[in-house]
């Protein structure tokens, strides 16, 4: 495990992830205030949609697996737990997300639209996770990275040779397990295939994509997630 003073960067072997819902009491002592902040931030914003997401509750590392319980929240308390800095409110906001790094060494992360709720923010390809995740009792962050790959990129995981396991990123309230996606393909040459992709989509999620050689590309607009993630591997390389 390392990172800095606000981040941990660990590899582990696997995910064993629940459906385990609890009542989240932030949210239910917060109702009003939630929904006029919500109410706000769609005027601002219309394409935000308040759908069932689900956050972290419980989680330890036991040997090299991650062990975690979702609880189910609507997405305008989120929004509202991250407007208010991301006081203690007994959640993590834990999600998968896809490392993808081209054959010259250059990784790519999403610049994120105007009209979503992280405009500007470039990341890896990422999302809260959701009811669509939920397989019997499991959580399923294989399934929810897939996903989002397609949905951001149109890529599927298998254009690219995957890491094994995962690399679990802690930087306060966030915890993201992320899969690392080795391309064929140079990250430009990755880069202008997504950007055509991007084109023929009608409202598409990201505006472009950045992508990052060394720790003079890393700048605000990616979070801390991202900067702890990038900078432990080239520590290692």
């Amino acid at each position: 495990m390392s990172g800095g003073a606000d981040a941990d960067v660990t590899r582990i072997a696997g995910l064993e992830l629940i459906y385990a819902p609890v009542p989240w009491p932030y949210a239910d002592a917060n109702r009003a205030a939630i929904d006029a902040y919500f109410a706000r931030l769609k005027a601002a914003k219309p394409a935000l949609w308040n759908g069932r997401i689900l956050l972290l509750h419980h989680y330890e590392i036991v040997g090299d697996l991650f062990r975690g319980m979702f609880l189910e929240t609507d997405y305008a308390s989120l929004r509202y737990w991250i407007g208010q800095a991301h006081p203690p409110a007994a959640i993590w906001d834990c999600f998968a997300a896809a490392a993808i790094r081209g054959s010259d060494g250059g990784w790519l992360t999403g610049v994120m639209g105007a009209h979503t709720a992280n405009a500007g923010q470039a990341y890896f390809p990422c999302g809260t996770p959701d009811r669509d995740d939920i397989s019997g009792d499991c959580v399923d962050f294989e399934r929810s990275v897939a996903r989002e790959l397609a949905e951001e990129t149109g890529f599927a995981v298998a254009d690219f040779d995957a890491e094994p396991g995962w690399t679990l990123v802690r930087t306060g309230p966030h915890v993201v397990a992320v899969k690392v996606l080795h391309a064929r393909a140079t990250a430009a040459a990755l880069r202008e295939r997504v950007l055509a992709n991007l084109a023929r989509q009608r409202d598409p999620e990201l505006a472009d994509i950045r992508i990052v050689h060394g720790p003079a590309d890393l700048d605000a607009a990616m979070p801390r997630f991202v900067h702890a993630f990038l900078i432990e591997r080239w520590k290692q390389e």
